[in-house]
């Protein structure tokens, strides 16, 4: 495993925060990477099998999404021990504890991620009074109701398709990871005409080359339940998902679940990053050469940091919207137009953008710790 101090640049971290309190079994990792352009801004991911480096990678990942999206935020994250199913009375202890743990650590924002909500997020808030996510009956715009980084992605695969002579209508899209993200995802593309011929969870997957109903498979999963409970489509192991042909392939589950050992089973024409670092670096070449678009996940997923940052600043759910469209509509054309002059990846090209500002910022403020 990388050392996560041999990860730092002239970039960040800024700050590496290790918690510990025996009491309450309470075990947690915060990096802030960047606060160049305000105070960070990133998920608590809760898991049993999360590491320092992820840890430090989704910070970064944070620091580019927030700087893409022009947002007056850097990039930070914490990961917390533990299965995220554990009762909730357990879950709630171990919350507001990370919370009072962090209080004073004021250039950290806290926001849901995979394995935390917007309950959690009122927990947090209850205790420390910062927090984005937050439920609507306390003032929040709950992101995960409301469904902003899959509207997000919707947009990002509305301009995308016009770089890979694809056409969203009747276009078949595989989700891998149909949860909060994934989910929302499938739901507007079958909206604008797409057709959700797969999609897999951490049960297993399905799929149906005629298109399976996103309006069941949700019904399913507000109950708790996974997608091979669907009694329609042809139920496969969980890891064929990457093996269904397509025309879009989301990703919105973990890191790293596209890599050079399994890349070359993909087939489909566009990729677009719903999770956060879902694919390796040396996947994304390997896409780049075989002619397969890829929108790295700090352009395609940002819709969410977009409508925390707009409830952080006293906006509404119209307004967060339509800014998720905009700038998201706006900034894959930017990398995409960028990519296809130099023939690069459009990570590298979405890499200098964001990088450039992130600088830009350094160099606009005596640039040290809040």
């Amino acid at each position: 495993m990388t050392d996560i101090y041999e990860l730092a640049d002239d970039l960040g971290p800024a700050k590496i925060i290790h918690i510990y309190e025996p009491s309450v079994n309470l075990k947690a990792i915060l990096v802030v990477d960047n606060v160049a352009a305000g105070p960070s801004i990133g998920g608590v991911r809760m898991a049993c099998d999360v590491t320092p480096e992820e840890c430090f990678r989704l910070a970064r990942a944070m620091t580019f999404k927030n700087a893409a999206a022009g947002l007056p935020h850097g990039g930070g994250k914490v990961v917390l021990y533990g299965d995220p199913k554990m009762p909730r009375k357990e879950k709630e202890q171990l919350i507001r504890a990370l919370a009072c743990s962090l209080r004073n650590v004021q250039e950290y924002i806290f926001g849901p991620d995979m394995g935390t909500d917007e309950q959690c997020m009122a927990w947090v808030h209850d205790e420390i009074g910062r927090a984005v996510g937050l439920p609507r009956e306390i003032g929040g715009i709950p992101l995960d109701e409301i469904g902003a980084t899959g509207w997000g992605i919707s947009h990002v695969a509305e301009t995308a398709v016009r770089y890979c002579d694809l056409e969203l209508v009747g276009s078949r899209i595989v989700v891998q990871g149909l949860g909060a993200v994934g989910l929302h995802a499938a739901r507007f593309l079958v909206s604008k005409g797409g057709i959700l011929v797969g999609a897999a969870d951490s049960h297993g997957a399905i799929e149906n080359p005629e298109g399976l109903d996103i309006n069941a498979l949700a019904e399913l999963k507000q109950a708790g339940k996974s997608v091979v409970d669907h009694p329609e489509g042809r139920k496969i192991d969980r890891d064929a998902i990457i093996d269904l042909e397509c025309d879009v392939w989301i990703p919105a589950a973990r890191p790293d679940v596209l890599n050079e050992d399994n890349i070359h089973r993909l087939k489909t024409k566009l990729v677009i990053e719903g999770a956060n670092i879902p694919l390796t670096y040396g996947a994304e070449k390997y896409l780049h050469k075989k002619g397969i678009l890829c929108i790295p996940d700090f352009i395609a997923n940002a819709g969410g940091v977009i409508c925390a940052s707009m409830e952080y600043h006293g906006s509404g759910q119209k307004a967060a919207l339509q800014a998720i469209e905009e700038k998201l509509l706006h900034n894959t054309a930017q990398v995409l137009e960028e990519a296809k002059k130099n023939k690069s990846l459009p990570r590298d090209a979405a890499l200098d953008m964001a990088v450039k500002r992130v600088k830009k910022a350094m160099n606009l403020r005596r640039w040290s710790i809040f």
